[in-house]
């Protein structure tokens, strides 16, 4: 069967907002690749997604039966061969969460109908996204998982900077096109993978596992403390640790990110600075859009969690385990809330709500410095979450 299916699992996918409000768990980055790049890569088979009716446009499926596969469970060859292997009569199983099963009927498909196939029990560990924190969580192994995928059997373009010094270079690869100038690339705690038409530039200090993405950027003197991803065509600097961006996104000067997943078209101010460790070290508590309130994470180390088309001002500084909804515009001086609604407009002196049509003329500037159109498609979905996270917004119902 050649029609593979990435599902929206129902228990899992609201503990993945605000992320999955624009995307479906499978779109999600963590390591080089994205889940549903991952799936392609070990089956060969272009991945439909099962999500929101209001993203399944821009992210469509394949009529016809299907193999259904949890967008949230990330592949190694051992899972993807006991997939491979398994009956229409069969489901594959990690505990109790479905792994993978047939379906004659994608588009009604739910991961309870599962149940009534015999079970088979997959014996091996399995990487599954279930949490926003498990994004860099598990980063630097999904960075090693994915290098190994992307590079076996492949050279690297050659290093010909004098000036950049490489510690471990068996374990760094170059893309074509990628440039680098007097940097220090030290591979010796993991993986470090440069992609095509990547840059990095003068003075820049990077540890693996890391990977810089294609036509991303890493700016002059920046410090990457490595299990970081920056996604393609974003630019990065200052510092950043164990850090996930999705891609089109900027944190191009000074300033600390750690223990953080910003999702695709944000952009982070100058001195814009993130907390990813509480005064008493006790651990994080943060927003949990399932319970509509905080939960703890179990974590000591949680910084930003901020999600599509976000921006900080100028020395913005967001405190320990702070989740920022999609298309919210953060300014001011002072710690903000620790849960900053979408489409947000202030910081901590107060909110309002930043509208739709002034949200659409940014966003529209934005995307076309990258060669790229606010569609009706990204458009329409954009109106869905402004409606969807309308509740959040308490000010709106102030009188």
């Amino acid at each position: 069967m050649d029609n593979l299916i990435l599902f929206d699992d129902p228990a899992i996918r609201g503990s993945l907002l605000p992320f999955t409000f624009t995307r479906p768990i499978g779109d999600i980055r963590v390591g080089i690749l994205k889940i549903s790049e991952k799936w392609e890569k070990y089956s060969g088979y272009l991945p439909g997604f099962l999500t929101q009716d209001y993203l399944s446009v821009k992210f469509p499926k394949k009529e016809g039966a299907a193999l259904m596969v949890n967008g949230a469970v990330c592949p190694d060859q051992m899972l993807w061969s006991a997939i491979h292997q398994l009956k229409s009569t069969e489901s594959l199983w990690s505990n109790n969460l479905l792994v993978a099963a047939f379906s004659e009927n994608p588009g009604s498909f739910h991961p309870d109908q599962a149940k009534s196939l015999t079970k088979i029990h997959y014996e091996g560990s399995v990487t599954a996204i279930q949490k926003s924190w498990h994004i860099f969580q598990v980063n630097a192994a999904e960075i090693r998982k994915d290098y190994e995928l992307i590079t076996s059997g492949r050279r690297s373009e050659p290093l010909e900077d004098p000036h950049t010094i490489v510690y471990n270079a068996s374990q760094v690869f170059i893309e074509s096109g990628a440039k680098i100038k007097a940097a220090v690339l030290n591979a010796e705690g993991g993986p470090i993978y440069i992609g095509k038409n990547a840059e990095v530039q003068e003075g820049s200090l990077i540890r693996g596992p890391f990977a810089l993405c294609e036509g991303s950027t890493v700016n002059m003197g920046a410090k990457m403390r490595g299990d970081t991803t920056v996604g393609p065509f974003s630019k990065v600097g200052g510092e950043i640790s164990n850090a996930v961006l999705f891609g089109y996104s900027n944190k191009g000067h000074e300033g600390f990110l750690g223990n953080a997943v910003i999702g695709e078209w944000c952009n982070l101010g100058a001195d814009t600075n993130t907390s990813n460790l509480k005064n008493n070290y006790a651990e994080v508590k943060i927003w949990d859009y399932t319970k509509g309130g905080f939960t703890n994470t179990g974590l000591q180390f949680c910084g930003l969690m901020m999600g599509d088309h976000a921006k900080a001002g100028i020395n913005t500084m967001f405190n320990t385990g702070t989740v920022v909804g999609v298309g919210a515009n953060v300014f001011g001086d002072g710690f903000p809330r620790n849960f900053i609604p979408s489409f947000s407009w202030g910081g901590a002196s107060g909110f309002s709500t930043f509208q739709v049509r002034k949200f659409e003329e940014t966003a529209i500037a934005v995307m076309k410095r990258r060669g790229m159109d606010y569609s009706q498609t990204e458009k329409e979905i954009i109106q869905k979450v402004f409606e969807l996270t309308r509740h959040y917004r308490i000010w709106d119902k102030e009188v």
